[in-house]
């Protein structure tokens, strides 16, 4: 019997390293990425009993109904929700919910949350409880090989532990490494974010696979990208550890700068604009959240943080909070 479960996790800002835990190059190389989660939420909730398996995911506005577990292998939309329950094995009729406070589309993990929380909260509903790297080992694998997404797998590690964290990848291998900024110094970073929203990404696991494709093939712009994106990781690190605001924002905007080099599509028009105008606004730096194509930016204000913020709403876009989330999934 299962009985009723939620789990929520956090999604990330990812300071640095991103598209270097993505294989073949975190299998051959290593990758490195460093990120923050923040207090924006995923939450999976499973509710037993009804006729069928109902699956809804309440920010996207879909719902589907199934009458057993043999239709969860057909191809009819909510890929996570499906792959969840065939590694979970309930056959039960059940509903299982989930809604993401991060908007669609926003390039900050919130997949990866969404695996994390659905994992969670079936383990749970199942009488299981697993820790933080169970939950995340089991999530990439949700969304890799049974889900068949492409991608990395910062954002399940960033979901399940939480905090601020380096994270290094050797395929099959992860490393995870707490970092712990002083409080007042983890309290002016996040005064001084400016996390904007540019509408939805129109990223695809085409791009991944053109990108990685041009890695095999010894694209010197890729390789030396990925290269030293990786590099940037392992500097943001000491300038997170040395609490220099100024130096984790050249890095940002290091980051950013090799991200673009990977693929023309990573900077969208909207993204330049964006870029510009909080440049203008004296900005130490700023990066895409994620694979880029849209979706979310984020910057360190200079001296004027009103100033960077007024710059950003005057291009569009949308402004998002920011709070730490020291805690990674939570499970009741």
């Amino acid at each position: 019997m299962i009985r009723h479960a939620r789990a929520t996790a956090p999604v990330r800002l990812d300071f640095a390293g991103g598209w270097t835990d993505v294989p073949p190059f975190s299998s051959r190389e290593g990758g490195a990425v460093v990120g923050a989660a923040i207090e924006l939420r995923a939450e999976a909730e499973v509710l037993p009993g009804g006729n069928c398996l109902r699956l809804v995911a309440e920010d996207l506005g879909e719902t589907l109904e199934l009458k057993g577990p043999d239709e969860l292998a057909m191809n009819r939309g909510l890929a996570l929700h499906r792959a969840a329950l065939r590694l979970a094995r309930l056959s039960e009729p059940l509903t299982l919910r989930t809604h993401c406070e991060a908007p669609a589309g926003s390039g900050l993990g919130s997949s990866g949350a969404i695996d994390v929380a659905l994992v969670a909260a079936l383990a749970a509903a199942t009488g299981g409880s697993l820790v933080p790297r169970e939950i995340a080992d089991a999530a990439c694998r949700l969304e890799a090989e049974e889900a068949k997404i492409a991608g990395g797998r910062q954002d399940q590690f960033a979901a399940a532990f939480g905090g601020f964290t380096l994270l290094r990848f050797r395929n099959p291998e992860v490393e995870v490494v707490p970092l712990r900024p002083s409080a007042a110094f983890a309290a002016e970073l996040a005064r001084r974010m400016v996390l904007c929203y540019a509408g939805a990404s129109r990223f695809s696991g085409s791009t991944i696979t053109r990108v990685m494709l041009a890695y095999e093939a010894g694209d010197r712009r890729v390789v030396g990208a990925l290269q030293r994106m990786r590099c940037v990781a392992e500097e943001m690190v000491e300038a997170l550890r040395s609490e220099n605001l100024v130096r984790v924002g050249a890095l940002m905007a290091d980051n950013w700068e090799q991200q673009q080099a990977l693929d023309p599509a990573m900077c969208t028009p909207a993204m330049a604009r964006l870029d510009a105008a909080l440049r203008a606004a004296g900005t130490l730096g700023g990066k895409a959240a994620g694979s880029g194509a849209g979706g979310c930016m984020f910057f360190i204000a200079g001296g004027d943080v009103a100033a960077a913020r007024r710059a950003a709403i005057e291009t569009g876009a949308r402004l998002l909070p920011v709070a730490w989330a020291w805690e990674g999934v939570r499970t009741w």
